[in-house]
């Protein structure tokens, strides 16, 4: 008994400190990997992927926590054709921030693209539920679930070539 003010005040000061960490107050984003994000972005818009995504990881090394380079680097890896790749840099931007309405949308488009209709729906089901049907981000994942998977490439080995035999 003479024990429990002391593991009262003890257990309090755990459940403060814990939920303190998982409150993840998000810091401002460090100037030299903002300026790498920017300059990535504009070498994107101009098609320039491979530059981009070089950019990207270098503000990714500068700010390693910062959800948006998370993002630019899905975008970079869609426009590659690379959506497996995409979907992993958009779920560690939402490991970061949950209900990131960008990062929701983008792994939702690369699930549609990929081919995974029905777990691009569910994306959309959520991003419907935290900002309604008329955001841009839910708007650009309805298209995109619209348009469908993309055209598979199609390798050497898939195509044989029937022999034929001519007589001369």
């Amino acid at each position: 008994m003479r024990y429990t003010p002391a593991a009262a005040a003890l257990s309090l000061l755990v459940l403060v400190t814990g939920s303190m960490g998982a409150a993840k107050v998000s810091e401002a984003i460090d100037p030299r990997a903002q300026i790498l994000l920017d300059d990535g972005k504009a070498q994107l818009a101009k098609g320039a992927v491979d530059a981009a995504t070089d950019s990207f990881e270098a503000a990714l090394a500068v700010d390693p926590g910062y959800p948006a380079t998370y993002i630019a680097l899905g975008e970079a890896a869609r426009r590659a054709g690379l959506q497996g790749k995409a979907i992993h840099y958009y779920r560690e931007a939402l490991e970061r921030d949950p209900n990131n309405l960008s990062a929701i949308s983008g792994e939702g488009g690369a699930l549609a693209e990929k081919g995974a209709l029905e777990k691009a729906r569910a994306n959309l089901a959520r991003l419907e539920g935290l900002c309604g049907k008329g955001c841009a981000e839910t708007e650009a994942l309805s298209a995109a679930i619209a348009k469908g998977a993309a055209p598979r490439v199609v390798s050497a080995e898939a195509v044989k070539p029937q022999p034929t035999v001519e007589n001369n």
